[in-house]
């Protein structure tokens, strides 16, 4: 018998985290390991509304898109071992800090990120991430950030 680790599917994201189209960057959440780390994924498609201009002829995802991505899966890590479906969380960059990107994401691409909590606790408000996001093993970008969890 296997143990399975829990993940969060779309309805199961939209039940923690408020944001939705055309701001929602994160397709589901897995191989979720407690407050300490998860696994994000983002299918990148060509109707997404940033790659009109981003740009025309050359659809690139802007990097701050996979940033934010990082942190919606982070979010959702913390909102499914918190047990935070339907309870109105919040979460707010509070610093962005060593981001580098290190290859274009372009639609056809699926964005893994991987996440680790470096700082935070289960009733604490404050809490940093560090994170990767790769494509077919390449990473594309790395970020560590500290966010503000709002549960009120």
């Amino acid at each position: 018998m296997t143990d399975t680790l829990p993940s969060a599917d779309i309805q199961m994201i939209q039940r923690i985290i408020p944001h939705r189209y055309p701001f929602l960057l994160v397709d589901k959440v897995v191989d979720i390991q407690g407050t300490q780390s998860a696994v994000g994924i983002k299918n990148v498609t060509m109707n997404e509304p940033h790659f009109q201009g981003h740009f025309p002829g050359m659809p690139i995802m802007p990097g701050v898109t996979i940033v934010e991505a990082m942190a919606q899966t982070a979010a959702v890590m913390v909102g499914v071992t918190l047990e935070m479906a339907d309870k109105d969380m919040k979460v707010y960059f509070m610093a962005i800090d060593k981001c580098k990107f290190r290859r274009k994401v372009v639609p056809g691409d699926v964005v893994r990120m991987g996440l680790n909590t470096l700082r935070g606790k289960p009733g604490g408000k404050v809490w940093k991430f560090g994170g990767v996001a790769s494509v077919e093993g390449e990473m594309a970008a790395e970020v560590e950030f500290t966010a503000m969890m709002d549960l009120s």
